[in-house]
């Protein structure tokens, strides 16, 4: 059992690293061929690496600090996160549909299409990876953050079809409907988190049972 929690714990620094990676590399090639689909996603990723330092964080100081003051400091956290993908989502459809009405031709870009392909298969691996050891674990928190990475994945796929379709058939179009895409996913998700603060749950679902869970058999 301490394996897999060590595992756990691998896959979620693995996380937070590829996803500061790529928003760096997609930001900066997004930039580069004015891709508003390739920007969104590294701001996607950006955000997503902050949501996995949240988990790591719970993972490490569980019965280091107070279930209360753990439960507030995530709540911030959680605030602000949600915050930032609902100024995101907006900021990114307003830029979607102004290059749409303007006729904003993105220009094709080869090392974006490679960057959606390294996305898609590297995320798809960490969402089975993080499934499995979820399972194990019986941690939700885990399984939740798995489902989380797959949506990546899914994003990363509907950017790898708007690329290619620029890229081969010059519909310039289809990057800016992904943008759109990635506009709407971050602004639901954003409301969702935003929710869950309010009410004072937590992203992870029974976190701190599953955690006792896990901290119980690694001492065993």
């Amino acid at each position: 059992m301490k394996k897999i929690f060590k595992k756990a714990l691998l896959l979620e620094y693995f996380t937070v690293v590829y996803s500061i990676l790529e928003a760096l590399a997609s930001i900066y090639f997004g930039s580069m061929a004015m891709s508003i689909a390739l920007v969104s996603l590294g701001l996607d990723g950006v955000i997503d690496s902050i949501s996995g330092l949240i988990l790591v964080w719970r993972l490490r100081k569980h019965e280091r600090v107070s279930k209360g003051e753990e439960n507030r400091i995530e709540r911030r956290a959680i605030k602000y996160v949600a915050l930032t993908f609902i100024i995101l989502g907006i900021y990114i459809f307003i830029e979607s549909v102004q290059k749409l009405i303007f006729v904003e031709i993105p220009e094709p870009s080869l090392p974006g299409i490679a960057i959606a392909v390294l996305s898609v298969i590297i995320m798809s691996g960490l969402s089975l990876m993080k499934r499995d050891a979820g399972e194990k674990l019986s941690c939700k928190a885990l399984i939740a953050d798995s489902e989380q990475t797959s949506a990546c994945a899914l994003l990363s796929v509907s950017l790898l079809i708007g690329l290619m379709a620029n890229y081969f058939l010059g519909i310039w179009q289809a990057d800016l409907i992904v943008g759109l895409i990635i506009a709407i996913f971050l602004f639901r998700k954003g409301l969702e988190w935003l929710k869950e603060a309010r009410v004072g749950g937590t992203v992870f679902p029974d976190a701190s049972l599953t955690h006792n869970i896990i901290f119980n058999e690694v001492g065993t």
